[in-house]
């Protein structure tokens, strides 16, 4: 019974009143679109959300009010409390805060109460409303604060992105730090590596199917993309798309984009995850691709289940795709698209 328990991990978001804490949570889990935060209000002492990812994975995500009243009583009176078990801090700084200093004087109680309490925890600091700062300043005034944030993190480990919620930079910050919280996720990526070797993918990307962040992605081109940030591009692209459907009282399923160099689908992978295939320019028909991930759907939603139930350790005993032992893989059509049949089991183990 103790095996079937979710995994739930406690997630502080923090950071002085006004910095954008709520907006981004906003967006990246209820579905807002920026200009709709406009209307939130301020977040009143903690405000708990609970969002289910991969398997059993929960986040227990803490908002904490920002207003000075709300961390002089988080740092006093409710500091074990607060601080306790915890697996990640993502702190926020509002780039254009006039109190910086003052900022940092609150960041380093916070990470001090932190240590104290979960030394192991994973710090993010995230410089936001990038997009108020001019284009060619960005880049040096981000340098500059994270170097700052190192030097006031009493020798902790800290990662830093700069963000804002009219841009993809959300995704990739949102993407970085889910990614560090996933279990299993290095036999997700074998298992993935092997289903875009088998269906002859030059691109494979695993999203959550809520969020749409970035869960993980595998890259077979021998030539460098010259987009490095695409995923996050498709992450919010995808997203706005869903809630364009939403709003036609529609539900966003699949998609399919033929192009003359390549063609792409999303399509569902699991009750949590879509899939995002890229076929090289007359690789496959559109109905192997299309029957590789649904043979592929069988084996990756056996590998999620195992992951809630029986643990890390016992993975990967049985993880052949059963769907593929009869007859339905397909082994690619006449100009040469790679299929999943019976004999390309994605084993990976």
């Amino acid at each position: 019974m103790e095996e079937r328990k979710g995994r739930k991990k406690k997630v502080l978001l923090m950071g002085k009143s006004g910095s954008g804490k709520s907006s981004m949570r906003s967006i990246v889990f209820s579905n807002y679109v920026a200009k709709d935060t406009r209307r939130l209000g301020a977040t009143i002492d903690v405000e708990h959300s609970h969002v289910r990812f991969l398997g059993n994975l929960t986040l227990n995500l803490w908002d904490c009010g920002g207003q000075d009243a709300f961390m002089e009583n988080y740092l006093a009176t409710q500091r074990d409390h607060i601080f306790r078990n915890v697996e990640v801090l993502i702190y926020v700084f509002d780039i254009e805060s006039r109190e910086f200093e003052r900022d940092l004087i609150t960041y380093s109680s916070c990470i001090e109460a932190l240590r104290d309490n979960s030394s192991n925890a994973r710090i993010f600091c995230l410089v936001h409303k990038m997009d108020l700062v001019q284009t060619e300043l960005r880049e040096r005034l981000f340098n500059e604060r994270r170097d700052v944030l190192v030097s006031r993190s009493l020798g902790l480990a800290i990662t830093c992105f700069q963000t804002s919620i009219w841009d993809e930079t959300l995704y990739k910050a949102w993407a970085g730090i889910v990614y560090t919280l996933i279990p299993n996720l290095p036999q997700l990526e074998t298992h993935l590596h092997r289903f875009a070797s088998i269906a002859d993918a030059e691109e494979v990307i695993l999203f959550e199917r809520t969020t749409f962040l970035v869960i993980s992605h595998v890259t077979r081109s021998p030539i460098p993309n010259p987009f490095p940030d695409r995923f996050e591009k498709i992450s919010n692209i995808v997203k706005q798309f869903k809630q364009s459907c939403s709003k036609m009282a529609s539900n966003f399923t699949a998609f399919e984009l033929r192009a003359a160099g390549f063609s792409a689908f999303i399509d569902v992978l699991t009750p949590n995850t879509y899939i995002l295939v890229v076929m090289p320019a007359g690789a496959a028909e559109s109905a192997t691709t299309l029957m590789n991930i649904a043979v592929a759907r069988k084996h990756f939603e056996k590998l999620e289940r195992d992951s809630s139930v029986r643990g890390v350790e016992k993975l990967g005993r049985d993880s052949s795709v059963r769907g593929a032992e009869k007859d339905s893989g397909v082994r690619g059509s006449e100009k040469g698209g790679g299929g999943v049949g019976e004999k390309d089991g994605i084993n990976g183990n």
